[in-house]
Order: C-alpha cells, then sequence, then structure tokens
C-alpha cells in the first residue's frame, strides 16, 4: 500500500450548548452568609454564561502494524458573570464511534485514565497520553468556583490510536460540551 492512503484523518466535531441566564430585577432577601460580597459584578445584573470552543478538531495519522497515537487540542472558553461559577460537561452528540462509511472506530473502553488501545479514542483534560472514553451522558470535566468574566478556558486533548488493521478514510464523531451555571 501507498502511504497516502494510509493515511487516516480524524474529524471531532465540537458542538457547545450556550446559555445565557437573565433573571429578572427583583431584589430578594438572602441570608445572612449567603451570596458574594465585592464580587466584579454590578449589583441588579443580570447574570449571563456562554461558552465557545476553537473550532472542530483533526487529526492525521499515518497507522503502523503496532498502532500509531495521535493528538490533537480544542479549547472550550466560558465566559460567566455568575459569582458562584460554572461546571463544564462533555459527552458525544449520538454515537461514541468515530464513522467512516460502514467502518467504525469505537471510543475507549478506558473508564479511568489509562493509555488508548489500538483502534480506540478518547480524551483527557491534562495533555497525558493517558485517555477516558467518550460516552453519550454529560460527565464533568471542570468546575470553577466564582466569575470567569474575561473568560476560562479548558484545553480538551482528544487521542486516537490506529494500526494498519483500521481501513484508511476519514472517521469522524460530534461532541457536545454544555456549561451550566452553579445555584449555590
Amino acid at each position: 500500500m501507498n502511504a497516502s492512503r494510509r493515511i487516516l484523518k480524524i474529524t471531532l466535531t465540537s458542538l457547545f450548548l450556550w446559555i445565557i441566564l437573565l433573571f429578572p430585577l427583583q431584589a430578594t432577601a438572602q441570608p445572612y452568609g449567603k451570596g458574594k460580597y465585592d464580587e466584579n459584578v454590578p449589583y441588579g445584573s443580570a447574570t449571563s454564561l456562554t461558552i465557545s470552543t476553537t473550532g472542530n478538531v483533526a487529526i492525521q495519522i499515518t497507522p503502523t502494524d503496532s498502532g500509531t497515537l495521535g493528538t490533537a487540542v480544542n479549547t472550550v472558553t466560558v465566559s460567566s458573570t455568575d459569582v458562584v461559577g460554572y461546571d463544564l460537561y462533555i459527552r458525544s452528540l449520538s454515537s461514541t464511534d468515530m464513522t467512516n462509511g460502514p467502518y467504525n472506530l469505537p471510543a475507549s473502553a478506558n473508564g479511568l485514565p489509562a493509555p488508548l488501545a489500538n483502534n480506540t479514542w478518547g480524551y483527557n483534560t491534562d495533555a497525558s497520553t493517558d485517555f477516558v472514553g467518550m460516552t453519550l451522558t454529560d460527565v464533568l470535566i471542570k468546575t470553577l468556583a466564582g466569575p470567569a468574566t474575561a473568560g476560562d478556558n479548558t484545553a480538551v486533548t482528544y487521542g486516537v490510536k490506529v494500526d494498519n488493521n483500521k481501513p484508511a478514510g476519514s472517521y469522524s464523531t460530534s461532541i457536545v460540551y454544555t456549561a451550566v451555571p452553579q445555584t449555590d
């Protein structure tokens, strides 16, 4: 086989849910000791939360008999005036498999960070070479306490390990990031 035929192109489409919360300008009393004093949010303002990513992730890999690991990073930025903070979640949109026509590249079975097995893919948030498999349910990947008015970045590293047994082509899947404001 020629080398160009053996190149796999992996694409992760990053989708994101963004949430803007607007609270009515109605004052309600909080018990003493609840809430935050002197935060960088004007009193009486609406609280907002937005989320964005650096876009789609593309990984090009030239497989070997023993397997080749390829990685790429997607940065998720959350901006929020919520003084309590936010949680960031990740999941696959509709399938944990990357697809290329009739061929699939399944998500890793790793429930905890570990090296990828051949012909699997996963993610991490510590930039290591250990990955966990993607799921169809939301998985908490970050909690931030306090406002993120200037934007708070989370680097999500995707890893794919393939060997020569996987047919060449472009494999893709869609990922959903969700940011949720904290309430207390």
